[in-house]
């Protein structure tokens, strides 16, 4: 579960990693790698190390077709760090609660 959870917050811990996520969610089809590196300042060979990453961390499947392989994004795997951030939630809200009764408590 761990290993999961590291390897999205590694996928997404990059802005570059989450600007491709990004272009290939708002894509209306799948898009090849060449059409994801024209959308950036780098080389093919730098986005297709993003792309593998985004790919190793379940955000993103590859096809290929003869020559050239196609990404789809699959942003389902993010519903593991919303289930991991909501467990921790649960102290912020607690906490905020807390601060607001003090708060409150002190205007009397």
């Amino acid at each position: 579960m761990q290993d999961k959870i590291t390897k999205l917050f590694k996928a997404i811990a990059d802005p570059t990693r989450r600007d491709i996520f990004h272009a290939l969610v708002i894509a209306t089809s799948a898009l090849s790698i060449t059409q994801i590196s024209n959308q950036f300042e780098m080389t093919r060979q730098g986005v297709t190390k993003h792309i593998k990453t985004l790919q190793e961390a379940g955000l993103v499947h590859i096809v290929a077709y003869g020559r050239e392989r196609f990404c789809n994004a699959d942003p389902k795997p993010l519903k593991e760090v919303d289930k991991w951030l909501k467990f921790y939630s649960q102290f912020w809200d607690s906490k905020l609660s807390a601060l607001e009764d003090y708060l409150d408590s002190k205007e009397g």
